[in-house]
């Protein structure tokens, strides 16, 4: 079928021509799929392992559509968004996010840590990633309130004439995000833990670190506001920081302040819940990190305790709802104010366990998901194709397609795992990629055709599905019903 065709298509679909909740394929059957994966030779990067796992899935599983989906989706970062070189003989790598030209800390680990598992079998690949956390090192020292940064030193910032900020050469953007510093550490203790590869932890690695714990007690904001204050001359009130550039107050209680949520918007109240949930897990991981490889036991006991104070501060923010019991708040000031609601940027409470911030049995855990996936959070939203969880950067009756992965990827029931991948099956507008945000009842409205984490992620959960229930990857689907969480690897621990 020609691509022009196809697009019309689906287009009309994801327009609600065709509202049935099931997606276009139940009245169109495709015989065959357009190639909508850049051409390999305009690829920035091949990893041999990638290719055999593509071809793999496209071979074993029936839904030919969900097959064809992966190809393009979960090889897209390589594809399109890496940089890699050698400087001074050790792997660099610079990731962009897609259709920005810049790196975020936070993007360009999500969009490369679903390859981890794959780096023993490509030792390219391995240094490709080794090369990520290496200028991951690099930007932290640069300034780690920085959120985005550039290759280039010498390039100026769009940002540089509205931000009223410390804006350092080489920084894109400076939106002080507690999961900024929390990701690079991730990403480290998952290559090591993956590969066994020490080679990274240098003195760079040790610098960086040092001032990802002396930036997080900054925050904690004991004694007195600290060194970062942002605003921006904009009309958008989520892109600036008001009294100042501080943030409205909050009651120092142990938690980090972050200025600023995943989604680069601004917070309400300073204490964002699971970007502290996500630094208690970070920090533990970071303690080990120095006891093992750094051989440095005071270095991991400073980040220990910290992830202690946080930990014992986040005992005392649940709130009891009338109708689910007790659940996590979004935001918290310490003066007894909350926010209700998650966003679907991650770390959202939504994608605690994925983190592996919470277990996935928690009860806290689990009633909270059960208000995110309601309507009683005022940023999810339903439609005629799909349902899920949004944010205030794309609007309302936006969802995201990170959301629907995300939910599938923390869902224990094979029957919602199911519905979540119908609607990321048939909410992509004929493009073959995963999106920003889409109207659910029209996806051909969508935001950011070039999204590379929204595409890697969704690779990421096929994947899954196909090792651990590959029945829902048959045509037609099968019907399913509730099983137990599947058995899987485990790293759980607090500290």
């Amino acid at each position: 079928m020609h691509r022009r065709k196809f697009l019309q298509q689906t287009a009309m679909a994801g327009a609600g021509v065709m509202v049935a909740k099931s997606g276009f394929s139940r009245l169109t059957k495709f015989d065959d799929f357009p190639v909508v994966r850049i051409p390999a030779g305009q690829r920035k990067f091949r990893s041999d392992a990638v290719e055999a796992l593509i071809t793999e899935v496209n071979q074993k599983i029936g839904n030919k559509e969900i097959a064809w989906l992966f190809n393009n989706c979960f090889p897209n970062t390589l594809d399109t968004t890496v940089d890699y070189s050698l400087i001074g003989g050790k792997p660099d790598t610079f990731v962009i996010t897609g259709d920005i030209d810049a790196m975020w800390l936070r993007d360009s680990t999500a969009q490369v840590t679903p390859y981890l598992p794959l780096c023993k079998k490509d030792k390219k690949l391995q240094q490709m990633i080794e090369g990520v956390i290496r200028r991951q090192n690099k930007c932290i020292i640069i300034d780690p309130y920085a959120n985005a940064f550039y290759k280039d030193d010498s390039k100026v910032s769009e940002w540089k004439k509205t931000d009223h900020t410390d804006m350092k050469p080489g920084v894109h953007e400076r939106k002080w995000e507690i999961d900024s510093l929390c990701y690079p550490i991730r990403l480290a203790y998952n290559f090591w833990k993956d590969t066994g590869d020490t080679a990274p932890f240098d003195e760079h690695w040790k610098e960086a670190m040092t001032l990802v714990v002396k930036t997080f007690k900054e925050q904690q904001r004991v004694d007195g506001r600290g060194p970062y204050s942002f605003t921006r001359e904009t009309s958008f009130a989520t892109d600036s920081v008001p009294l100042g550039g501080f943030g409205y107050p909050g009651k120092p209680n142990g938690l980090i302040c972050s200025m600023f949520r995943p989604s680069d918007d601004a917070t309400i109240f300073p204490y964002l819940i699971p970007s502290n949930y996500f630094a208690v897990k970070s920090l533990g991981q970071l303690a080990e990190m120095w006891e093992k490889i750094g051989k440095d036991a005071d270095k991991a006991k400073e980040a220990r305790d910290l992830a202690k104070e946080v930990y014992v501060a986040l005992q005392q923010v649940t709130v009891m709802h009338p109708k689910y019991g007790k659940i996590f708040p979004f935001e918290v000031n310490g003066y007894g104010s909350i926010n209700l609601m998650d966003d679907a940027n991650v770390p959202s409470l939504l994608g605690l366990p994925y983190l592996e911030a919470v277990f996935p049995n928690n009860a806290t855990y689990l009633n909270t998901r059960r208000f995110i996936l309601s309507e009683d959070n005022p940023f999810f939203f339903k439609g005629t194709v799909a349902e899920g969880v949004g944010s205030p950067h794309t609007g309302l009756n936006m969802i995201w397609h990170i959301g629907i992965s995300m939910r599938g990827l923390t869902s224990t029931d094979t029957k919602e795992m199911a519905e979540c991948l119908e609607m990321l099956r048939s909410t992509h507008a004929g493009t073959g990629f995963m999106h920003e945000s889409f109207d659910p009842s029209a996806p051909i409205k969508f935001t950011r055709k070039w999204f590379a984490w929204s595409n890697t992620l969704f690779g990421e959960y096929i994947w899954k599905i196909y090792r651990e229930h590959p029945d829902l990857l048959k045509a037609p689907a099968p019907a399913v019903a509730a099983t137990p969480p599947s058995k899987q690897k485990s790293r759980w621990k607090i500290f």
